[in-house]
């Protein structure tokens, strides 16, 4: 199933499939997601992401994320930290 990730500020729309690497989906956007250690444990990948549009975001690291099923938009807010 196809799944319309938008990625904020940058605005920049990709088509990704249930289950693939959220950073994986990023990155062949030619968008940075900061990561640090891979396995969560540092935070530098958190994003929030939407899910349904107005809805609360939620908070993930991008580095244990994939594409969730039963969505046909997501959008992820990114936030840079000049520490990483």
């Amino acid at each position: 199933m196809a799944v319309q990730v938008r990625f904020l500020p940058e605005d920049i729309t990709v088509t990704a499939t249930v289950g693939e690497p959220l950073l994986q989906v990023a990155a062949r956007a030619g968008v940075v997601i900061p990561t640090g250690c891979l396995m969560g444990s540092c935070h530098a990948c958190v994003v929030d992401w939407e899910t349904q549009p107005g809805a609360e975001p939620e908070v993930v690291r991008a580095c244990l994320t994939s594409i969730p099923p039963g969505e046909a938009t997501l959008t992820i807010h990114l936030y840079h930290d000049p520490t990483w």
